[in-house]
This record gives C-alpha cells, structure tokens and sequence, in this order.
C-alpha cells in the first residue's frame, strides 16, 4: 500500500491484536484517520479467563474478542484494513513495513508464510507482544504446553483429557498410568497458581464423578523457584499455599534444568515424572523485537521515552510487553500486565487523536511535545479454587491499601473480571458458561 497523500486522511498502523492494541484501536477515531491493523491473530484474548477454558469451565470462545468487531472501521470504512499476516521488518527512513501472509495456523502465528507485501505509514504503533521465557532450558519448546493463547489451551485440554481416557485403557501399567495423570505446572505466578486452582477443581468436581476409576491417581505439582504470587501481599500468599495445599496441589521450591520428553529434572537432581507440563515462568522479548534496529531497554524490550515513542525514529511508538523505558529515563520497569497495555492504548490513541486534530497526523509533520504517560497501579486478582480468590489493591509491594482473601475475593474476581469482558456477547457467553458448569459440570468433549 502506498503513501497517503497530503488531502488523503492519514494512515495509523497497528501491529499486534493484544491489549494495548486493542485498546489503541476501540479508542481511535477513524474519522481522523484510515486504520490498519496487521496480525498473525484475528482475535484479542481476554487472558485473565484463559486458564478457565483450559478445565471446560468456559468455552473458548467466550475469551476471544475478533478484531474486527473491536474496531468496524477495518471492515467498514474503503481505506481501513485488518491483515493477517505477521510483520518482517521495518524501514523507519521510508516509513514502511514489510509484511507476509499467514496461510495456517492463526491462533499462533507460526503457519507458513504467503504472499509479501509492503504498507506504508504515518504513524506506526508496536504492540507485538512477548513470548513465553524459558530462560534457555533444553526441551521447555519441544515438551512443555505454554498458556499465551486460545491455541495453547486448546491443547492443554486436549492433552488432559486424552491422558485421561488413555489411563482406562486396558493394559496401562500403574505406573504409566501415575505419569500420565501427574500435571506438572511451572511457575508460581499468577498464571500457574490460577491454572492450578482451577485444575484442582476439575479433579474434585468432575474427575471424580466421570473418571471414577482413575480419580485416585490424578494430582497436581506446582514448581516454582522462589515466592509463588511474589508480587502480592505477604499474608495473602501464605493464604494461597495453604488453600492450594488443601485442594491437593503439590507445592516444590526447584528450578528446572532440563525437560525430557516424559520427565524433568530439577537442578538438585530431582526427577518429576509428568504426563502433562505446563510452562508459565513469565515472558521475554520475541525474536522480532530483538531484531529491530531500535535502542533496546534492559531486558531486550524495544525502548521508548515517557510519552511511548521510539526515540530517535519519527512517528514510531511501542506499547504493551514488546516495550519497556530505557534506562535514561529513570522511570520505574512496568511490569508484563494487561492492565499496564490497556492504559498504553489508551494514552497512545488520546495523543494520536490530539495531533490529528491539531494537522500533526502525517508522517514527519512537527509534533507539539504531549504530556509524559503515568501508570498507577489498581491492584492485583488471582483465583486459587475452591470459590476462593485474592484482591491486592496496593500500589506497589512497598504500599499501604486493601487486600483481600476468601469468598468475597472470589466473587469480587468473577465480577471484576465480567464487567471488563470486552462486549456484551462474551458477557454473556461467560455468565452462561459459569451458571451451566454450577448446574452441569465441566464439559469433557475432546475433539
């Protein structure tokens, strides 16, 4: 796609479908500007409910928000275009980036590549993301399930349950049986514990009365380094231990040293059979962002100043996990949260909307300085099973404020997190699937 013309409205490119661009894209006004959207993903993931699918609590669909109806525009408007497709490289001194077409495999983005083509820009917004950390551990990528995406906890399902129905077949040895139904998650953060949680309440609920004759043998091993949930108040992580430990959840303090296809193994030689892994130990730079020639922040983010732009590169910004402060700025790290893209999308798309409107939308035009971008924090939730639940509203670990644990939690969790369901369809595709599960149970189809 070529350069706009000066009577041509101007051209904002997105990449990415996650928060901050999501966020970006609800927020701008496409009467200011045409809008591209380039991605691998036709859809943004409401990640905080994510772990849910995994177990048959909610249906997958009730987490996935398409693109397209975030935004009308890129299905409406003649000059406003959602791609799918993944972004290659970008020319800053012509204002272009390179794309190529996805032919599979969306929900990951890792399907063979198509057609190339090239889209020009006036304003170029990164919102890509990260990937999955394995801190370079051998056999994490070719063993281990991660739990980033709709995709990944497709899979994870799917894995449960076939372990599950493989261990009635007649035959199985005991102690195969034992492998195949140990589900080893790493990482203590709130992913892991959540996953956790809500694995141990299928256990209770559901494998005991569909899966009667193995109910026994199915367990739960939660391994992580240091603090699980070490980002919440002292007192509410003791309560965590305590309610996971009850439900059964096995809790190790390790690191992994190696993955093996029916085993890993912990740097004190510890060997942890496993029939399903799941790998939630934070997240990284992607191998597309670490290839940029942009200035990098500590952690190999692409670094932006204190309004998201990309110093040195004209009309360039960075949102979400794909960006980070550089160092001279001196401003605090934000942490790999929803909540953190979401207020960057916003805060992009206001001062985009401000220079559109002021004749500073084209590319290389003069840019009149905007304020500098203030995160606050508004707290922290995880579920740990058991209709109980964790609301840490302080600032920071060093804060004063409210926390909370137990029932009330819970049911601050589950409305906290239905109000910020994007549209009214998944709210109510969520409200149904949680009454159908109280009624029913989960859903154990594996297709």
């Amino acid at each position: 796609m070529p350069a706009t013309k000066p009577e041509q409205k101007p051209r904002l490119l997105v990449l990415g479908s996650g928060w901050g661009a999501c966020r970006l894209l609800k927020d701008i006004d496409t009467r200011l500007y045409d809008v591209i959207c380039v991605s691998p993903r036709n859809h943004m993931v409401f990640t905080p409910l994510l772990a849910s699918t995994c177990v048959g609590t909610l249906e997958f669909r009730s987490v996935a928000e398409p693109v397209r109806s975030i935004q009308p525009a890129l299905s409406l408007l003649p000059d406003s275009y959602y791609f799918l497709a993944r972004c290659t490289d970008i020319n800053t001194d012509q204002h272009e980036v390179h794309c190529e077409a996805l032919q599979e495999d969306i929900d990951d983005g890792k399907g063979e590549g198509g057609n190339k083509f090239t889209v020009a820009y006036d304003k170029l917004v990164i919102a890509t993301g990260a990937e999955a950390s394995t801190f370079g551990i051998t056999g994490v990528h070719e063993h281990a399930l991660f739990l980033r995406d709709v995709k990944n906890a497709m899979d994870i399902r799917t894995k449960l349950l076939l372990n599950l129905m493989k261990c009635e077949i007649p035959g199985t040895s005991m102690e195969e049986k034992a492998r195949l139904l140990h589900c080893v998650v790493v990482g203590g953060g709130p992913t892991g514990v959540e996953f956790s949680g809500e694995l141990s309440d299928f256990i209770r609920h559901d494998v005991h009365h569909k899966f009667a004759h193995v109910k026994d043998l199915i367990h739960v091993t939660l391994i992580e380094a240091n603090e699980i949930l070490s980002s919440f108040d002292v007192r509410l992580r003791d309560y965590a231990v305590n309610q996971l430990t009850k439900t059964g959840v096995k809790l190790v303090r390790g690191m992994v040293k190696e993955v093996l296809p029916e085993k890993l193994l912990l740097t004190d030689g510890t060997e942890v059979p496993y029939g399903l892994l799941v790998w939630s130990t934070g997240v990284g730079p992607s191998p597309f962002v670490r290839n940029l020639p942009f200035e990098k922040s500590p952690g190999g983010r692409i670094g932006v100043d204190e309004t998201l732009k990309v110093p040195g590169v004209e009309d360039v910004y960075a949102i979400g996990d794909c960006s980070g402060y550089l160092e001279r700025t001196n401003k605090t790290v934000l942490p790999a949260l929803a909540q953190v893209a979401e207020r960057q999308g916003k805060y992009v798309a206001k001062a985009l909307n401000k220079m559109a409107k002021a004749g500073e939308g084209h590319a290389k035009a003069h840019i009149t300085p905007a304020d500098p971008f203030v995160y606050r924090h508004l707290g922290s939730m995880a579920t740990v099973g058991r209709y109980k639940a964790l609301v840490d509203l302080r600032e920071s670990n060093k804060s004063r404020g409210l926390s909370m644990k137990g029932f009330l939690s819970w049911i601050v969790w589950r409305s906290a997190y239905l109000t910020r369901v994007i549209s009214w369809r998944n709210r109510l595709y969520v409200a149904v699937n949680w009454a159908t599960t109280l009624l029913f149970g989960r859903d154990i189809s594996c297709f």
